[in-house]
């Protein structure tokens, strides 16, 4: 049996990097040939197996020819004559074709070496207009790439702009578009992915929301970078910084500012009640690509009172109260400090404030545990139910983050 190493697992290899989950390529098998060795089918509509002893992934090579628009209008061929360089073929990438076979020599028939080496993020065939999906991973393989100094081949984003026009993203599934989004939101440049697709059109098909950013001017005194796609940008790729691989604070940080893309151009650079303007758009975007609720919770709080938050120290210790009551902070602790973590994101993704500080993070995590720490057994008094409970309960709270801002905060 003619197994080779395939994808992922190769190119990290060669890049020096760890690798995820390893994907093999048979040779010259057929489905009746796997099932008799042992392994054990579980493709619907591939060829695939499980090793009977590893459970890793081996399909039969096959190629593929275009049926339909979008990704799925596909009709796959895998019978023994298909030769490995056939399968390679069809990927979406050069640096995605190559082969490691079991003595560890590599198969790289259309270049994927040469172009790890030159860091270079190219397609490895015409076949790659036949499926929009690799638009969207093309942005996602940059915002994880960016950082080793990857770039688009040009002639590869010329094919991404074409396909683009001609209409082809528009059959990807929301589902898929949420995965190449969240995928790229847990890597290490977010921005990456955004300005990949608003350079080849994509972004104003599949976020137009986050598209409709980049142009709109802020007032430089706050924002040195002054276009607000860009810093956009900036508090996505801080926010990947401070909290790596949290594509729940990352959502957060993409989505805080969308209100500015709808200020009326006679009060620009200013952003008056930019805040409130964004939450509308936020949850057409939540609806439409079917954004998790914990995601769109807490991209709502941040919207919503990332100013807030910014000037903490001129909060009444009661409109601190009910910044955390309105954000459920009561019921889920954890979403206060998801919102400080996304709200830093947002102060520090500006020209020159990458490294200041954020106190207001820690500050609000000090006085949201105080609000905490008093229960409603603490206030009980006979005769007390209901409306009149909760009010004794809310100035409690107020009181106790009232005494702990009298304190220093190192205390």
């Amino acid at each position: 049996m003619k197994t080779y190493l395939v994808g992922g697992a190769v190119r990290d290899k060669l890049l020096g990097l760890p690798c995820g989950d390893r994907d093999y390529v048979v040779v010259g098998e057929t489905p009746e040939s796997m099932l008799t060795a042992g392994f054990k089918t579980v493709g619907k509509d591939f060829p695939v197996f499980l090793h009977p002893d590893t459970g890793e992934e081996y399909a039969l090579a096959r190629t593929e020819r275009k049926s339909g628009r979008g990704y799925r209008g596909f009709v796959v061929h895998a019978e023994p004559s298909v030769t490995l360089e056939d399968d390679l073929i069809r990927r979406d990438f050069t640096i995605n074709a190559i082969a490691e076979a079991s003595d560890g020599s590599l198969v790289d028939p259309y270049g994927g070496a040469r172009d790890l080496e030159a860091r270079v993020l190219r397609h490895v065939g015409a076949a790659f207009v036949e499926d929009p999906l690799r638009v969207l991973r093309a942005a996602r393989f940059m915002a994880r790439f960016a950082t080793h100094g990857f770039s688009v081949a040009p002639e590869t984003m010329a094919l991404m702009r074409e396909m683009t026009a001609a209409g082809e993203l528009a059959d990807l599934t929301p589902e898929r578009v949420w995965q190449e989004l969240s995928r790229a939101l847990r890597s290490t440049r977010p921005s990456a992915f955004l300005r990949t697709l608003h350079d080849c059109g994509a972004l104003a098909v599949v976020l137009p929301e986050v598209d409709a950013l980049y142009g709109v001017p802020q007032r430089a005194e706050f924002h040195p970078e002054i276009d607000t796609g860009i810093h956009t940008e900036m508090v996505c790729d801080m926010a990947a910084r401070i909290a790596p691989g949290d594509d729940l604070i990352g959502f957060a940080a993409l989505t805080h500012d969308l209100g500015k893309a709808l200020t009326p151009a006679e009060e620009l650079p200013k952003h008056i009640l930019h805040e409130q303007r964004g939450l509308d758009p936020l949850r057409a975007l939540c609806a439409r690509l079917k954004v998790p609720a914990a995601h769109r919770e807490l991209a709502l709080s941040a919207c919503r009172e990332h100013l807030n938050l910014h000037r903490l120290s001129e909060l009444r210790s009661g409109s601190i109260h009910d910044l955390i009551a309105r954000n459920d902070g009561f019921r889920q602790p954890q979403r206060i400090a998801a919102l400080a973590t996304a709200c830093e994101a947002d102060k520090r993704g500006r020209g020159g404030m990458a490294e200041s500080e954020y106190p207001q993070g820690p500050e609000l995590l000090r006085l949201h545990a105080a609000a905490l720490s008093v229960r409603g057994a603490d206030v009980a008094r006979e005769g007390l139910q209901g409306p009149a409970l909760g009010e004794a309960l809310r100035l409690a709270r107020i009181d106790a983050i009232r005494r702990v801002r009298q304190k220093p905060y190192n205390e």
